[in-house]
């Protein structure tokens, strides 16, 4: 029980000493635009079904933008697991396209907004499926192709090139044993290359969400968008709402980390064995 509180006490000290500095230099400075007070900000925090600036209540652009990663971050890793997975066990494929994605991996996902508007306009899931004007058709156009496609390219890279690397350090050992033993291709694939590098696939999930949540704001802020943090965010920044920008960072942070905490604990449930063999 000591263990556990002393624990809780260490990972708490600097979060509480940076929420203490911060409401003395607010105080210090007297300037809501410049740097609003942290009880300010933990007001907001604690009346979230508050209507912040004519844009609803903080669950309901949470709701949006948490969709909008999930449906971006999905589609982003579905197309890059099993890709990565060929390039990894097949070197001539991967030579084939790695030059390729290696041209675009350092382009920032964000400098894709003219281009993707370009591209898709305003089109949104409303206008693919041709809905009538209605309830439906109001919820469903908040759901932007765009802002999908900027999410799934931020996904995309981080988690294609961890899969690669997971499927190419696995031990040669491992693959030649499995043949002497005459295991087929198939599960060689299936039992031995997909297990041994899961830890380093879960490792590029976790980034390519990370990457996702740091594409939302730009995503959010492409024309067409009427709800979500990063759209309130960026609102509040032309109201100088300096306030309510802090508010949605701070929920950007915290769902983003609930998040990555859920791959940490698949780590440690399934793949804790990983630093046993090293």
């Amino acid at each position: 029980m000591k263990f556990k509180l002393r624990s809780i006490g260490i990972k708490i000290i600097i979060p509480t000493l940076f929420i203490i500095l911060w409401q003395l230099i607010a105080s210090s400075v007297q300037n809501q635009i410049i740097l609003p007070k942290f009880t300010t900000v933990l007001s907001h925090l604690l009346n979230p079904l508050n209507n912040f600036i004519k844009l609803g209540s903080l669950p309901k652009n949470i709701g949006f933008s948490l969709m909008r990663v999930l449906i971006g971050y999905g589609i982003g890793v579905i197309i890059a697991v099993p890709l990565g997975l060929l390039m990894g066990y097949k070197r001539n494929i991967g030579k084939m396209f790695e030059t390729f994605f290696n041209l675009f991996k350092p382009i920032p996902p964000l400098s894709w907004q003219p281009l993707v508007l370009a591209w898709f306009g305003i089109s949104s899931y409303a206008t693919l499926f041709k809905l009538k004007f209605g309830a439906a058709y109001v919820i469903f156009d908040n759901f932007k192709l765009s802002m999908f496609f900027l999410i799934a390219l931020g996904t995309f890279f981080p988690v294609l090139f961890n899969t690669i690397f997971g499927v190419r350090n696995v031990r040669d050992t491992l693959i030649e044993s499995a043949k002497v033993l005459g295991a087929s291709e198939k599960d060689i694939f299936f039992k031995i290359l997909l297990p041994a590098a899961a830890p380093t696939i879960i490792n590029g999930m976790r980034t390519g969400l990370a990457t996702a949540w740091a594409c939302l704001v730009g995503a959010e802020m492409l024309p067409g968008s009427m709800a979500g943090i990063g759209y309130m965010i960026i609102h509040a920044y032309e109201l100088s709402r300096t306030d309510i920008v802090i508010t949605g960072m701070i929920c950007i942070g915290v769902v983003g980390a609930s998040m990555d905490g859920i791959f940490s604990i698949l780590n440690k449930k399934y793949f804790s064995w990983q630093s046993k063999t090293k």
